[in-house]
Protein backbone atom coordinates (compact mmCIF):
# COMPACT_ATOMS: atom_id res chain seq x y z
CA UNK A 1 0.00 0.00 0.00
CA UNK A 2 1.44 3.78 -1.01
CA UNK A 3 1.77 6.40 1.11
CA UNK A 4 -1.43 8.11 -0.82
CA UNK A 5 -3.56 5.15 0.27
CA UNK A 6 -2.62 5.49 3.76
CA UNK A 7 -3.71 9.01 4.13
CA UNK A 8 -6.66 8.30 2.01
CA UNK A 9 -8.10 5.28 4.77
CA UNK A 10 -6.93 7.30 7.78
CA UNK A 11 -9.85 6.78 10.28
CA UNK A 12 -11.45 8.62 13.35
CA UNK A 13 -9.90 5.93 15.58
CA UNK A 14 -6.81 6.85 13.92
CA UNK A 15 -6.98 10.27 14.50
CA UNK A 16 -8.41 9.35 18.08
CA UNK A 17 -5.57 7.22 18.89
CA UNK A 18 -2.93 9.87 17.96
CA UNK A 19 -4.73 12.14 19.58
CA UNK A 20 -4.17 10.44 22.88
CA UNK A 21 -0.90 9.48 22.59
CA UNK A 22 -0.49 13.38 21.92
CA UNK A 23 -2.43 14.26 24.91
CA UNK A 24 -0.14 11.37 27.11
CA UNK A 25 3.27 12.66 26.06
CA UNK A 26 2.78 16.46 25.53
CA UNK A 27 -0.86 17.28 27.67
CA UNK A 28 -3.74 19.22 26.11
CA UNK A 29 -2.59 22.10 24.69
CA UNK A 30 -0.61 19.67 22.18
CA UNK A 31 -4.11 19.09 20.80
CA UNK A 32 -4.05 21.66 17.70
CA UNK A 33 -5.83 21.01 14.24
CA UNK A 34 -2.47 21.97 12.23
CA UNK A 35 -0.17 20.07 14.66
CA UNK A 36 -2.13 17.32 15.00
CA UNK A 37 -2.46 16.58 11.11
CA UNK A 38 1.49 17.14 10.99
CA UNK A 39 2.23 14.02 13.30
CA UNK A 40 -0.16 12.06 10.98
CA UNK A 41 1.69 13.62 7.64
CA UNK A 42 -2.29 14.78 6.04
CA UNK A 43 -4.04 17.93 5.67
CA UNK A 44 -6.13 19.52 8.60
CA UNK A 45 -8.86 18.76 5.84
CA UNK A 46 -8.79 15.02 6.96
CA UNK A 47 -9.43 16.18 10.20
CA UNK A 48 -12.45 18.44 9.14
CA UNK A 49 -13.72 14.99 7.08
CA UNK A 50 -13.76 12.91 10.60
CA UNK A 51 -14.58 16.03 13.41
CA UNK A 52 -16.77 18.83 13.36
CA UNK A 53 -14.13 20.66 15.27
CA UNK A 54 -11.58 20.63 18.33
CA UNK A 55 -14.27 20.29 20.56
CA UNK A 56 -16.06 17.16 18.92
CA UNK A 57 -12.45 15.59 19.00
CA UNK A 58 -12.07 16.29 22.53
CA UNK A 59 -15.06 14.79 23.53
CA UNK A 60 -14.34 11.78 21.35
CA UNK A 61 -10.78 11.61 22.95
CA UNK A 62 -12.62 10.88 26.60
CA UNK A 63 -14.71 8.49 25.34
CA UNK A 64 -12.06 6.78 23.89
CA UNK A 65 -9.88 7.23 27.03
CA UNK A 66 -12.87 5.56 29.33
CA UNK A 67 -13.40 2.61 26.52
CA UNK A 68 -9.44 1.68 26.99
CA UNK A 69 -8.60 2.57 30.16
CA UNK A 70 -12.25 1.68 32.06
CA UNK A 71 -14.35 -0.52 30.17
CA UNK A 72 -11.70 -2.61 28.10
CA UNK A 73 -9.86 -3.12 31.75
CA UNK A 74 -13.06 -4.24 33.62
CA UNK A 75 -13.88 -6.46 30.71
CA UNK A 76 -10.50 -7.98 30.56
CA UNK A 77 -10.83 -8.58 34.38
CA UNK A 78 -14.01 -9.87 34.31
CA UNK A 79 -13.17 -12.52 31.42
CA UNK A 80 -9.74 -13.83 33.00
CA UNK A 81 -10.33 -14.13 37.26
CA UNK A 82 -13.23 -14.76 39.69
CA UNK A 83 -13.18 -13.80 43.39
CA UNK A 84 -9.99 -12.53 44.83
CA UNK A 85 -8.00 -13.00 42.41
CA UNK A 86 -10.28 -10.63 40.43
CA UNK A 87 -8.50 -7.87 42.99
CA UNK A 88 -5.05 -8.83 42.71
CA UNK A 89 -5.57 -8.66 38.80
CA UNK A 90 -6.78 -5.80 38.69
CA UNK A 91 -4.17 -4.26 40.96
CA UNK A 92 -1.47 -5.72 38.92
CA UNK A 93 -3.02 -3.80 35.80
CA UNK A 94 -3.67 -0.20 37.49
CA UNK A 95 -0.35 -0.38 39.70
CA UNK A 96 1.86 -1.25 36.43
CA UNK A 97 0.52 1.06 33.55
CA UNK A 98 1.74 4.16 32.33
CA UNK A 99 -0.41 6.77 33.36
CA UNK A 100 0.96 9.66 31.62
CA UNK A 101 -2.74 9.75 30.00
CA UNK A 102 -4.39 9.66 33.21
CA UNK A 103 -2.06 12.40 34.19
CA UNK A 104 -3.29 14.81 31.16
CA UNK A 105 -6.76 13.87 31.63
CA UNK A 106 -6.90 14.88 35.24
CA UNK A 107 -4.88 18.22 34.49
CA UNK A 108 -7.24 18.75 31.81
CA UNK A 109 -10.26 18.19 34.63
CA UNK A 110 -8.83 21.08 36.60
CA UNK A 111 -9.95 23.20 34.00
CA UNK A 112 -12.62 22.03 31.86
CA UNK A 113 -16.44 20.99 33.90
CA UNK A 114 -17.03 18.57 30.95
CA UNK A 115 -13.63 16.99 31.37
CA UNK A 116 -14.38 17.35 35.09
CA UNK A 117 -17.39 15.41 34.69
CA UNK A 118 -16.46 12.63 32.67
CA UNK A 119 -13.43 12.04 34.81
CA UNK A 120 -15.71 11.98 37.70
CA UNK A 121 -17.83 9.29 36.35
CA UNK A 122 -15.11 7.19 35.58
CA UNK A 123 -13.84 6.93 38.77
CA UNK A 124 -17.07 6.29 40.62
CA UNK A 125 -17.31 3.58 37.83
CA UNK A 126 -13.98 2.36 38.71
CA UNK A 127 -14.40 2.34 42.51
CA UNK A 128 -18.16 1.02 42.16
CA UNK A 129 -16.33 -2.06 40.62
CA UNK A 130 -13.64 -2.48 42.84
CA UNK A 131 -16.06 -2.29 45.37
CA UNK A 132 -18.49 -5.14 43.97
CA UNK A 133 -15.11 -7.20 43.28
CA UNK A 134 -14.00 -6.75 47.24
CA UNK A 135 -17.77 -7.91 48.15
CA UNK A 136 -17.82 -10.87 45.90
CA UNK A 137 -14.22 -12.03 47.81
CA UNK A 138 -15.95 -11.94 50.97
CA UNK A 139 -15.49 -8.60 52.53
CA UNK A 140 -18.62 -7.33 53.86
CA UNK A 141 -20.44 -4.59 51.77
CA UNK A 142 -20.59 -2.26 54.53
CA UNK A 143 -16.42 -2.28 54.78
CA UNK A 144 -16.39 -2.57 50.40
CA UNK A 145 -17.04 0.81 49.35
CA UNK A 146 -14.34 2.81 51.87
CA UNK A 147 -11.70 -0.23 51.08
CA UNK A 148 -12.42 -0.04 47.46
CA UNK A 149 -12.17 3.82 47.74
CA UNK A 150 -8.86 3.70 49.70
CA UNK A 151 -7.26 1.59 46.90
CA UNK A 152 -8.43 3.34 44.35
CA UNK A 153 -6.97 7.04 46.55
CA UNK A 154 -3.46 4.93 46.44
CA UNK A 155 -3.60 4.42 42.74
CA UNK A 156 -4.39 7.78 42.17
CA UNK A 157 -1.74 9.44 44.45
CA UNK A 158 1.11 6.89 42.87
CA UNK A 159 0.78 8.45 39.71
CA UNK A 160 1.98 11.79 41.28
CA UNK A 161 5.18 10.16 43.14
CA UNK A 162 8.19 12.21 41.89
CA UNK A 163 10.78 9.48 43.31
CA UNK A 164 11.15 6.58 40.84
CA UNK A 165 12.14 4.50 43.72
CA UNK A 166 8.69 4.86 45.03
CA UNK A 167 6.35 4.58 41.86
CA UNK A 168 6.33 1.00 41.34
CA UNK A 169 5.27 -2.06 43.16
CA UNK A 170 6.57 -5.99 43.07
CA UNK A 171 3.89 -8.61 42.39
CA UNK A 172 4.88 -10.00 45.39
CA UNK A 173 3.95 -6.84 47.12
CA UNK A 174 0.37 -6.76 45.29
CA UNK A 175 -0.53 -9.92 46.10
CA UNK A 176 0.25 -9.17 50.02
CA UNK A 177 -1.88 -5.57 49.35
CA UNK A 178 -4.73 -7.75 47.71
CA UNK A 179 -5.02 -10.34 50.08
CA UNK A 180 -5.09 -6.84 53.15
CA UNK A 181 -7.85 -5.67 51.04
CA UNK A 182 -9.65 -8.48 50.45
CA UNK A 183 -9.97 -9.71 54.07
Amino acid sequence: MDAQTTKDRLTRKAWLDHGLRILARQGAAALKVGELAAGLNVSRGSFYWHFKDIGEFRLQLLERWQERTTDQVLEQTDASTTGAARLTHLMKLAFNEDRSLDRSIRAMASTDATVAAMVASVDARRIAYMANVLTEAGVESRRALSRAEFLYWAYIGQSAVMDPRHVSMTEDDIDDLSALFAR
